[in-house]
């Protein structure tokens, strides 16, 4: 969690992690990200529109 570099204190984290050990999710894309490293996760996302199932490209 603390290598997301989140915009949230120790106890926001903390609580966060809780949440998804006491509700893991299917695997996916979870994109939490900075302004610079915006374009870089969203373009991946972007690429895989279509040929993974729950990612729709959106025009």
């Amino acid at each position: 969690m603390m290598d997301r570099n989140l915009p949230v204190d120790e106890i926001e984290a903390n609580n966060i992690a809780e949440e998804i050990l006491n509700n893991p999710r299917e695997q996916g894309y979870l994109t939490i990200s900075n302004a610079l490293q915006w374009r870089l996760q969203y373009s991946r996302i972007i690429q895989q529109a279509g040929e993974v199932s729950g990612i729709i490209r959106v025009r």
